[in-house]
């Protein structure tokens, strides 16, 4: 019952956060000249009026799944991976770097599988690193996740200005990949691909490690409590670096489906926000897995209603980050003012048994 009634209260809140981000989203575009309800109007109608358009919810949904299991992941064991956007620029050069060198010379599923687990060991690695550095150095792994995406999209720059920059040396972008290595559309007549199932299935699969095999429980009890995890026998730095491990690979598998099944091509400057995001989404679906599949559709359906917004209005382009900015503000404020409100309840309850 105790357990129902938290997730009962997790779904109220999260949908008060998000009527109130919208509200305030609305209000603001009387500034731009733009009418609240028929802009609202347009939204709800102008997402489900094709099947087109409505295939681009899910194609909007996928690497937002998986950035938000990679911010869940780390999350059970008390981690911060602030850096799914860096990984998530790992797994997109090391998937396009394998199709290039591999997608004339191998078949062409071959060649997909080995983009898929280059883009999920790179960042593997690259999340390792972060948890090494904490796990060995007790480093704040927070700031150096951070600071890793900065590092990473520099190091992008370079590869796109030099070893795979497209052929003309014209555009900071490489060659399109070759449509054998690109990942099967499964709904004839949209952009949609097989990376939607991909991440659904990954979802599933984090959600049976962390509740079902001991790998997952050691992760969670970690988080719990370092020190009582400790003294029977498991040890917190080799979790924090499993975790951000697969934290990590989680993020890099979320630049093969970018790559290989919607961009075709790496470029600079793409999906500037799929981190940030991924972390409000992980945070509304109180890091269950499942639950990041549920939300991450709820910011897609948003993004391309935000989309519609923009071309049948005169409304900025800019109005879509506004608008799930303001979202995601609410959900952060209503996450620590839950957590706030859970902790004066506990105070009380222990004030009540003492004085019995």
């Amino acid at each position: 019952m105790k357990k129902k009634g938290q997730v009962k209260d997790l779904i109220l809140w999260t949908f008060l956060a998000i009527v109130l981000g919208m509200i305030v989203s609305m209000a603001f575009l009387p500034l731009l000249g733009v009418n609240p309800i028929e802009a609202a109007k347009i939204m709800f109608t102008e997402v489900f009026s094709d099947k087109f358009t409505m295939g681009n919810i899910l194609v909007k949904t996928t690497p937002l799944i998986l950035t938000s299991l990679a911010f869940a992941f780390t999350y059970k064991a008390n981690l911060y991976n602030i850096g799914a956007q860096g990984q998530f620029y790992v797994g997109c050069i090391c998937a396009t770097a394998t199709s290039l060198a591999f997608m004339t010379k191998l078949p062409g599923p071959l060649v997909m599988l080995m983009a898929f687990a280059a883009a999920v060991l790179g960042g593997g690695l690259t999340g390792l690193l972060i948890g090494f550095l904490k796990a060995r150095f007790n480093a704040n792994e927070f700031l150096v996740s951070m600071m890793s995406t900065y590092v990473i999209q520099y190091l992008l720059q370079y590869l796109l200005r030099t070893v795979l920059q497209e052929p003309k040396r014209e555009y900071l972008k490489t060659q399109y990949l070759d449509a054998s290595v690109w990942l099967p559309k499964i709904i004839p007549g949209t952009s949609v691909s097989l990376g939607i199932v991909i991440a659904v299935l990954a979802a599933v699969f984090i959600w049976f490690v962390l509740y079902r095999t001991s790998l997952g429980y050691r992760i969670r009890v970690t988080g719990l409590n370092q020190d009582a995890a400790a003294m029977s026998g498991i040890k917190p730095g080799r979790m924090c670096m499993t975790a951000f491990f697969i934290s990590g690979a989680i993020a890099g598998l979320a630049g093969f489906t970018e790559i290989n099944g919607m961009q075709h091509m790496l470029l600079t400057g793409f999906e500037a926000d799929i981190g940030s995001y991924g972390i409000g989404i992980a945070i509304m679906a109180a890091a269950n897995p499942i639950g990041c599949i549920f939300a991450a559709l709820l910011f897609g359906t948003l993004q391309v209603g935000g989309t519609a917004l923009g071309h049948s209005t005169d409304a900025p382009a800019s109005v879509i980050d506004v608008m799930l900015g303001f979202v995601m503000l609410f959900v952060l404020m209503s996450f620590f003012v839950r957590r706030k409100l859970e902790i004066r309840k506990m105070k009380q309850q222990k004030i009540q048994k003492e004085g019995e």
